[in-house]
């Protein structure tokens, strides 16, 4: 089901929802999905109240929500503006956001948005080739977290393989990055990054996720990222396809696509599931968070 409001100033925005769960994509802006939770419940997103229904500037505005880039980031290649309107379609249960080519790299951003259980969302992002030229690129899709919140980041299980000699995976640290900082939480079996606006310094890690999740505890409510890794495949930043950001207004959890040519006329896709879940349900997944964390913070 979806029906047309005005979100934050946005006027021509998409509430998307089903009997459990509703996200919110704009329109005016994009592409850009705004808002995500359980019906009439909080918003795991942030929303930049300084940005909130702006259009049309000429500069990259951080808006909030989530969001889809091309990745490595390079300026000023990655930071075009996503300041216009984009085209959306609603076919068969499928809510398309097409942006316009970008003017630069002759690069169109997509996004897909269906439901595929009460509790479950997929999202499809495409970056299409309108150049005459070779990208090498990887769809980058970043959701900015709401304040106050833990991202829970699986480690690899202890024990798991029978080769000691090899590294488990990577852990790629940014130039910023504190590993003593106190909002990271670097346990045996997770890593915790909370986001904390008391902090005003800026924290980046990234990883090989090989479990495939990352997630986001807010408020009692858990949101749990899916995403893929490809074992033969070359990802960015040092071979990571999972990437956490933290600022002191909000936590992103970034998920990269392999990194690849893109030919003139042809596209790429990466592809992300969301699930919400309260910590009363009995699945696995919100069990072993729940225990962790009510464990070690």
């Amino acid at each position: 089901m979806h029906e047309k409001l005005n979100y934050k100033g946005w006027p021509n925005c998409i509430r998307w929802y089903n009997e459990k769960i509703e996200l919110i994509a704009t329109t005016d802006v994009g592409p850009r999905i705004l808002h995500f939770g359980f019906i009439n419940k909080q918003n795991f997103f942030y929303v930049s109240d300084e940005d909130a229904g702006r259009t049309k500037d000429k500069e990259w505005r951080i808006y909030g929500g989530h969001r889809l880039w091309h990745a490595p980031e390079e300026i000023p290649r990655t930071y075009f503006p996503d300041n216009d309107p984009v085209v959306f379609d609603i076919q068969n249960e499928v809510l398309k956001l097409t942006q316009p080519k970008e003017s630069t790299t002759g690069i169109v951003k997509e996004i897909e948005i269906c439901f595929e259980s009460e509790l479950r969302v997929k999202i499809l992002h495409r970056l299409y080739n309108h150049s005459s030229r070779v990208h090498a690129l990887s769809p980058w899709a970043i959701s900015a977290m709401a304040e106050g919140g833990r991202a829970i980041i699986p480690q690899e299980p202890y024990g798991a393989g029978n080769d000691y000699l090899l590294p488990a995976r990577p852990l790629v640290l940014w130039q910023y990055a504190q590993m003593e900082d106190p909002r990271w939480h670097w346990g045996n079996e997770f890593i915790l990054a909370r986001q904390d606006p008391a902090f005003s310094s800026e924290q980046k890690i990234g990883l090989l996720n090989k479990q495939g999740w990352a997630a986001y505890l807010l408020h009692e409510e858990i949101f749990i990222k899916k995403f893929s890794w490809i074992p033969e495949a070359k990802y960015p930043d040092f071979n990571s396809n999972n990437e956490i950001y933290i600022n002191q207004h909000f936590l992103e959890i970034e998920t990269l696509a392999p990194e690849l040519n893109i030919m003139p006329g042809k596209f790429v896709e990466h592809v992300e599931y969301w699930e919400l879940a309260t910590s009363a349900d009995e699945n696995e997944i919100a069990e072993r968070i729940n225990y962790w964390i009510a464990n070690v913070l």
